[in-house]
């Protein structure tokens, strides 16, 4: 198949009339134009350009080899407009699945970030299309193609999944300040913690299963452990469960931070179990994050988040 850019100049010539006037319009000289007929013609093994001492004109064949040209530039001017407006709507719509801590305690300042530096770029505004769910599902969501881009908290990469760290978070077992745990001086042990009823989040969730192993790991795989007190579906309950008296609860730091700080809630003291945790961003393919506003959203919150 010639190339585009050739079967732009004999459409040129067909329509202009002659060699200098398609020279003309295509604003190159009329040599340039000449001998590109002439590779054409070459290339093709068609006699495309009758050429006399009065002019060139067109032969039958080139006639309609300049009609099957200029309906092959429509359709590609189609196809390139096409793909021009699906790399805009990749810069401006995104959609996004995110863990629960990670929704509530992060994600809006990286939206706002993200707004921020496509009005800094002169660009559309992002629309986001964000769907919040337990780790598992977020995973579920980006291996079915249901998001572009999905932010975790569990305890390690989802599997058939591309991720890259873009945080980290440490988890804390937190009381109300009139639990006995509040004023307690002696660290408490995991099987001590394997003993309490706890409340936790659902299974499913990245801060349950990173407890969970860490705490497997620490006591052992023939130690029970005690069911839970409460089981809650999101962050905010579980936070608002410890404000009521309820717990102990293992809970992002994120979420309790100024709670402690201003006395409503007390963190307890804890040894022989690491619960420090990374954010990961999740997407499906390519080893880089899906270009456009996915990729800078990933870029924004390896800024972001508490390292």
């Amino acid at each position: 198949m010639p190339e585009l850019s050739a079967m732009e100049v004999l459409v040129a010539v067909a329509g202009a009339g002659s060699f200098n006037a398609a020279a003309g319009e295509l604003r190159v000289s009329q040599q340039a134009v000449s001998s590109r007929i002439a590779a054409l013609e070459g290339q093709t093994g068609i006699t495309l350009v009758a050429r006399t001492p009065r002019g060139s004109n067109l032969t039958p064949a080139g006639l309609v080899a300049s009609e099957w040209a200029s309906r092959l530039l429509s359709l590609a001017g189609e196809m390139d407009a096409g793909l021009a407006a699906l790399r805009q709507d990749a810069r401006t719509t995104i959609r996004v699945a995110a863990s629960v801590t990670i929704a509530e305690y992060l994600l809006p300042s990286w939206l706002v970030a993200l707004r921020a530096s496509g009005a800094q770029r002169a660009e559309s505004a992002v629309t986001v299309d964000l769907v919040v769910a337990n780790t598992t599902r977020v995973a579920h969501h980006v291996r079915d193609g249901d998001v572009d881009l999905g932010f975790v908290e569990g305890p390690s990469a989802p599997r058939e999944l591309r991720s890259v760290t873009v945080g980290h978070d440490r988890l804390v077992v937190a009381v109300h300040v009139d639990h006995p745990w509040a004023r307690r001086e002696k660290p408490i042990t995991p099987s001590e913690l394997a003993r309490t009823p706890l409340v936790v989040r659902e299974e499913g969730s990245g801060t349950r299963d990173v407890f969970m192993a860490v705490l497997r790991t620490a006591i052992g795989a023939s130690v029970g452990i005690a069911d839970p007190a409460l089981v809650l579906p999101t962050t905010a309950a579980v936070r608002a469960a410890l404000i009521a008296g309820g717990g102990p609860a293992v809970i992002s730091e994120l979420a309790v931070a100024d709670d402690i700080v201003n006395g409503r809630l007390a963190a307890a003291p804890i040894t022989g179990l690491d619960l420090n945790r990374r954010f990961r961003a999740i997407w499906k393919g390519t080893a880089r994050p899906p270009a456009g506003a996915a990729r800078d959203l990933v870029t924004i919150a390896s800024k972001l988040s508490p390292r």
